[in-house]
């Protein structure tokens, strides 16, 4: 499969440093004898801005750190408002991990609070750009489409001005859902827990080569699961899926850019009928933080199904998981299942 990427963002550099303490895990202001683990030290607090960075800091950090994240479950990250109180707290944590581009809330509380010890997610691996489409199709409508890729981009999506999307460049922000980025991130996350917390860096080391080995499992069953597949064309709400189509050899279709609310125009709804039709497809996937709605309306009017593939955004009781791995591993099952995998 000849997967085209566009042009990667250079990734910035990453300043991590020690600093104070920040909020517990149930919300509220703490202090150092508000969090002794079980050797009587105490726990590094760490911020973390939504879930795959509030697990990354969870599954590297162990007994060791108390995580709080910004983002409740059942929030849209995109949508978050901060708190004054949140805002202010930042100063004071000892760690900070959040993924710039994603949340502009905290994108700039993080800038204003003056936070030293702060790890930029998108500093430890390359981004890239992508629009409605991942991976490029060739349907010969590349004048009504728009762009060399012959599909509808930023204009007809109506992914832009929404003020989430993207970092400078237009670069793509999720990255978790491709577990080799996700691993380069988990390891730049683990080097940050070892110089904020030196006492315990072989915990983190251990954890770190922990987490890391699941994901190139993890990694590996998407490789094998999707190597023989009927099609190779997937139609999603949210163009969240970019890097992982990139990975494994896929085409994501979007149906409205990387705005889950932003509404599709009616030429970009009649060409993916087209594209539904010529490749093949079989199900139209939404997630479980935004609106169905448009992607059910598109599978009635298209006869096809629909299905769940989740961005991982949080975490609800109405995920296919209790955490990143089983959600992803609910992800392989369904896409295998839509792509006719043999």
């Amino acid at each position: 499969m000849n997967v085209r990427r566009l042009i990667p963002v250079t990734a910035t550099a990453v300043a991590v440093s020690l600093g104070l303490v920040t909020l517990s895990a149930c919300g509220g202001s703490s202090t150092a004898a508000d969090n002794k683990n079980g050797d009587g030290a105490d726990k590094l607090n760490v911020i973390a801005s939504f879930y795959p960075m509030q697990y990354l800091a969870e599954e590297i950090g162990g007994d060791k750190v108390a995580v709080t994240p910004l983002t409740k479950p059942g929030v849209e990250p995109h949508d978050l408002e901060l708190k004054p109180k949140q805002t202010a707290e930042l100063s004071d944590a000892d760690l900070i991990v959040y993924l710039k581009g994603l949340q502009p809330a905290v994108d700039e509380a993080v800038k204003q609070s003056g936070a030293k010890a702060t790890v930029d997610a998108t500093s430890l691996t390359k981004l890239e750009s992508h629009g409605t489409g991942a991976g490029g199709h060739e349907h010969g409508e590349g004048e009504e489409h728009g762009d060399e890729h012959g599909h509808a981009e930023k204009e007809e999506a109506g992914h832009e001005g929404h003020g989430h999307g993207h970092d400078e460049a237009g670069s793509d922000p999720h990255v978790w859902l491709d577990p080799v980025k996700y691993a380069e991130i988990a390891k730049g996350v683990g080097k940050a827990l070892e110089k904020a917390d030196p006492d315990n860096a072989a915990t983190y080391q251990k954890n770190t080569d922990t987490l890391v080995g699941k994901l190139d499992g993890l990694d590996t069953a998407f490789k094998n699961g999707l190597k023989n597949t009927t099609t190779k064309t997937f139609i999603t709400t949210h163009s969240a899926f970019g890097y992982l189509a990139e990975r494994y050899g896929l085409e994501q279709e979007g149906i409205s850019g990387v705005d889950p609310e932003s509404e599709p125009s009616p030429a970009r709804i009649k060409q993916l009928q087209k594209i539904a039709k010529e490749d093949k497809v079989s199900t139209v996937f939404f997630e479980t933080l935004a609106s169905d709605r448009t992607a059910r309306t598109l599978a009635a009017d298209t006869g096809l199904k629909t299905d769940v593939l989740d961005p991982l955004e949080g975490i609800t009781d109405k995920s296919k998981g209790s955490d990143y791995i089983e959600v992803m591993q609910s992800n392989l099952d369904a896409l295998k299942k839509a792509l006719g995998a043999k």
